[in-house]
């Protein structure tokens, strides 16, 4: 597949997408990840690394994980969004049976509902800013230790490749979920507890 349609279809989430996550002990070890991930296919683009140490990871050139990752802005815009539809369709439904104006157009209606909508997903946006990804939560004690997150982005027809070179040569590095795409703000991660990481058979 080109990597720019695979790079579109990445961020636009692509069912045939999954998010590998692992949990590095320090720097060095995450640096070495990423160089051995080019050698499963895996491009520096669709690996990226939430961690305390952000400088560290610009000196060696590893992607920082974007606000989309670290932040809950996309699911607490949904949400706003839909509270935000639900209030302006119970205020038409309120202003066509109790208001003072009668033989109000349709479009008014439709227009006021879509005002509500953009509100409540431009409040739910400014509520994600100041929250972390609820995705991260599980990881949050290993980050604020000053651990390493990273997120492999893989086909699927990668992810046996990608979790056996990381079992031989990264056993430092711990499996610790997997999720069908990281930009889906809906989709839950559960947190994997294990001494080692097989490929499935």
């Amino acid at each position: 597949m080109p990597g720019g349609l695979c790079k579109t279809q990445a961020f636009r989430g692509d069912p045939q997408m999954k998010c590998l996550y692992y949990v590095a002990p320090e720097l060095e070890s995450t640096s070495r990840v990423s160089d051995d991930l080019h050698d499963v296919g895996i491009d520096d683009f669709f690996v990226h690394v939430i961690a305390k140490d952000e400088s560290g990871l610009k000196k060696r050139h590893i992607h920082s994980g974007n606000y989309l990752e670290t932040l809950d802005v996309v699911r607490e815009g949904f949400l706003g969004a839909a509270i935000g539809m639900f209030a302006g369709v119970v205020g038409c439904v309120l202003l066509d049976n109790f208001g003072p104006f009668e033989n109000i157009p349709w479009f008014v209606y439709v227009a006021l509902t879509v005002v509500a909508t953009l509100f409540g997903a431009w409040e739910g946006g400014l509520i994600g800013v100041e929250k972390e990804n609820k995705k991260l939560e599980r990881f949050h004690e290993d980050i604020e230790a000053g651990k390493y997150l990273i997120l492999i982005y893989a086909r699927k027809d990668q992810e046996a490749a990608v979790r056996h070179m990381m079992s031989r040569r990264h056993p430092e590095a711990e499996f610790a979920g997997v999720d069908s795409h990281f930009v889906n703000p809906f989709t839950a991660v559960r947190r994997r507890r294990a001494a080692g990481d097989r490929v499935r058979a």
